[in-house]
């Protein structure tokens, strides 16, 4: 499967306007958590399908949106998340910031 757009891990991010849509909100974000889970593994597909991706011990999870099911995610100020629904019913996805990369050998170098 392949995808043709990743997002770029940039910084943490924080919602801070109601307004952000969930499209932003990715593109902002390292790692996002799905329904309890922890996933790197995010990215729109072709036909701008986001995908998910993550383990759940052994097992392989994938969660697939539609565009407009990302444009009709509604974010929950109060436990600060979005709640997005698929054919399976609502899951509650949260965008985490940056995530340290185990290669951090350019910083070491730098600091010298």
């Amino acid at each position: 499967m392949s995808y043709h757009c990743v997002f770029p891990i940039q910084r943490l991010t924080a919602m801070t306007a109601v307004t952000d849509t969930l499209l932003n909100a990715l593109e902002h974000c390292g790692m996002v958590e799905i329904d309890g889970l922890h996933a790197f593994e995010f990215a729109l597909d072709v036909d701008d399908n986001l995908h998910i991706e993550c383990m759940d011990g052994r097992a392989a999870k994938h969660w697939e949106f539609t565009p407009a099911q990302i444009q009709a995610a509604t974010f929950d100020t109060t436990l600060q998340s979005w709640l997005i629904k698929d054919d399976g019913g609502e899951h509650r996805l949260v965008c985490l910031g940056d995530v340290i990369s185990g290669d951090n050998e350019d910083d070491e170098q730098e600091d010298a």
